[in-house]
């Protein structure tokens, strides 16, 4: 598999989005419980399937487009709200980045270590390892590089992120992602209860790290992507719950503004696995 990504990677991504379009819609077609899981859950967003439909394909664009983010040449990248990192960074309180399953995520923390991480103020990303061996050491060489460490979604792995912030460096979590049980809360997203992470929260408030909003939006024709950031609308409450909350109305509010590039397949709103 690394040979195949190798290969593709030299590919134009203007050609892998159009396979990856082709393979989503692929996806959408053959797989009756994904193509359920994905009107549903758009559905319990209030959206209309003109507004939906064209994520059918960006969800084949997220996997056709990783041999080109993790093996190629580097992407063209624009900033929408840079200055948000500039006066974060200044603050020296480090930096908790919020990015759900929306447009390129992957792409968010590579822009941010080759604009500030390899400038002497890196990034600690969250991941799950994947199950399969292979797969994982294929992602672990593909994130490793200079200013871009990862962590593990364990306790050894929080305590690295909670070091990074205390250091004044920043950490890159995915909100929206189901964790383990014992380690969110139930709480609405888009009007139905889903087991939500409290970790983003937490970490925030116990360190006083600044919360900004993140992410990549996939530009048309293979042109690129634009990174962009904003803060939370509203000071993070104390109290957990309400700060979980807040955190999940934010990510409904950006995900609203472009659906054709949230991944509507994703399971939101499963049970937590052991």
């Amino acid at each position: 598999m690394t040979i195949v990504f190798r290969a593709l990677s030299f590919l134009p991504l203007v050609v892998l989005h159009a396979l990856g379009a082709v393979l989503g819609w692929l996806v959408f077609l053959v797989s009756k419980t994904y193509r359920q899981r994905f009107m549903a859950n758009a559905t319990q967003a209030g959206l209309d399937v003109s507004d939906i439909l064209p994520a059918v394909a960006a969800a084949g664009r997220l996997v056709a487009e990783l041999p080109r983010l993790w093996m190629g040449r580097a992407v063209a990248i624009q900033w929408q709200g840079a200055q948000h990192i500039d006066k974060a960074l200044q603050a020296g309180r480090g930096i908790v980045f919020l990015t759900p399953h929306l447009g390129c995520f992957e792409v968010t923390a590579q822009a941010y270590a080759t604009r500030y991480g390899q400038q002497g103020k890196p990034m600690t990303v969250l991941y799950r390892p994947p199950r399969k061996s292979w797969l994982g050491a294929l992602v672990g060489a593909a994130r490793k590089r200079p200013g871009l460490h990862t962590a593990p979604a364990t306790l050894a792995g929080v305590k690295q992120m909670l070091k990074a912030l205390k250091h004044g460096d920043c950490v890159g979590v995915l909100p929206d992602q189901v964790p383990p049980q014992h380690q969110g809360l139930w709480t609405p997203f888009f009007g139905k209860s889903a087991y939500t992470m409290t970790l983003s929260a937490r970490l925030a408030q116990q360190t006083g790290a600044t919360i900004l909003i993140a992410w990549g939006e996939r530009k048309p024709w293979g042109q690129g992507y634009t990174v962009h950031v904003a803060p939370l609308d509203a000071m993070l409450s104390e109290d957990l719950a309400t700060a979980t909350l807040q955190i999940n109305q934010a990510m409904e509010f950006l995900i609203a503004q472009c659906p054709g590039q949230y991944l509507w397949g994703y399971d939101r709103y499963k049970q937590p696995r052991v």
